[in-house]
């Protein structure tokens, strides 16, 4: 089967009427044998922006020579682009039969996985299968209660902006929205906050102080535009060495920096820490220069806008 012709079985599992909940996600990947538990994690979550920070990071991390997946959505061209490994989406033949492995599992269980909850199967199984070192989660919608959330701790959470969307199921205030997506904030992670509005900083301050969780919140005024042209735009952040975005638009820029602060308190971590930072400020140029890894943000960019306190522009 194609990429599409697996779309539209999965497709045909709506989550309409279904309750939300993590317990048809768990079942399944215990069905499967728990991919997840191999890999691991960066996960974003917001309302605008989380899924061209995360290509942006996920191009990034590639670059730098990590095996990075990616689980992102929707698609632009193909269903296949949901899953990718160091910017190749899954072929047909690997999702043809990932995707049969995930529905005879589903097939067995008491109460049917929805269709991102089968997507978030054959996503993980496919970056166990691939062994990647890394893999940049997006969260489909809101965070507490999204498929993606049965992940262990990650290595990182990423909220990006958030604002009111889908608010007859996360709520029809900033607060509310932003403790659903603080939900995917668990002990043992790193958050990086992008820097926006009193009321939500508040709510994620709070939980990540009741976590115990280190949290880093961006700051617009350290970002300075060096130029803007056709190939892209030139930037700073914090001092830095001059870096190119090949993307146009005030809110990538944001996205950029948001992606830089979580490059940066991500490899702290890590046992080889400092001395991967020169190389990953290096890999953000070679990814900027290889525009082919940054095809998903553009896809990401052209999603409709139906965030209320989005840009103009076209998301």
């Amino acid at each position: 089967m194609t990429g599409e012709d697996v779309a539209a079985r999965v497709h045909a599992y709506a989550w309409t009427d279904r309750k939300p909940g993590l317990e048809r996600t768990r079942a399944l990947l215990a069905a499967l044998g728990n991919p997840e538990k191999a890999l691991k994690f960066v996960h974003i979550t917001g309302s605008n922006g989380k899924g061209s920070t995360a290509a942006m990071l996920a191009s990034v991390l590639a670059a730098a020579g990590y095996r990075t997946g990616l689980f992102t959505s929707p698609h632009l061209y193909r269903f296949n682009e949901r899953f990718q490994v160091n910017g190749a989406p899954i072929p047909d033949a690997a999702l043809d039969r990932l995707a049969e492995r995930v529905l005879a599992a589903a097939d067995t269980l008491p109460e049917h996985p929805t269709e991102f909850e089968l997507m978030t199967a054959i996503g993980f199984l496919w970056f166990a299968e691939a062994g990647c070192d890394l893999v940049v989660v997006e969260v489909g919608l809101g965070g507490r209660l999204d498929s993606t959330n049965v992940i262990p701790a990650p290595e990182a959470a990423v909220i990006t902006n958030i604002g009111l969307e889908h608010t007859a199921i996360l709520g029809s205030t900033l607060a509310a929205i932003a403790a659903e997506k603080s939900g995917i904030l668990k002990p043992g992670c790193r958050a990086v906050l992008y820097g926006q509005s009193r009321e939500v900083g508040e709510v994620v301050a709070r939980v990540c102080a009741e976590k115990e969780i280190p949290l880093t919140v961006t700051d617009a005024s350290q970002l300075t535009l060096l130029s803007s042209g056709l190939d892209g735009q030139r930037f700073t952040y914090r001092g830095s060495a001059p870096l190119l975005l090949p993307l146009l638009g005030d809110y990538q820029l944001r996205n950029a920096m948001t992606g830089m602060k979580f490059l940066t308190q991500l490899i702290l971590s890590w046992p080889e820490g400092a001395s991967l930072i020169s190389r990953i400020i290096d890999s953000m140029n070679i990814a900027s220069r290889n525009k082919s890894n940054f095809y998903s943000i553009t896809s990401i960019s052209r999603k409709k806008g139906h965030k209320l306190s989005g840009p103009r522009a076209s998301r």
